[in-house]
């Protein structure tokens, strides 16, 4: 299992980022959630190649009509 880690910096202005790795889909966001709440609005969030690891995708099978051409 790889470490998982949340990383703070926090602005002068106030503004605190937060940063995770080594945890992949919506693990991230369920982590996070109550430190976010606790922290205040979350004004922007960046996703990162980590967050679209391990999701599946449902693809839904097109209909396709064709004509006969005389």
């Amino acid at each position: 299992m790889a470490q998982q880690t949340i990383r703070f910096r926090i602005r002068p202005d106030g503004r605190v980022e937060e940063v995770v790795e080594g945890i992949t889909g919506h693990g991230c966001e369920q982590l996070t959630e109550r430190i976010e709440e606790k922290l205040g609005v979350v004004q922007q969030r960046q996703p990162t190649s980590e967050a679209f690891q391990g999701q599946t995708t449902t693809v839904q099978p097109e209909q396709t009509l064709s004509s006969q051409v005389s």
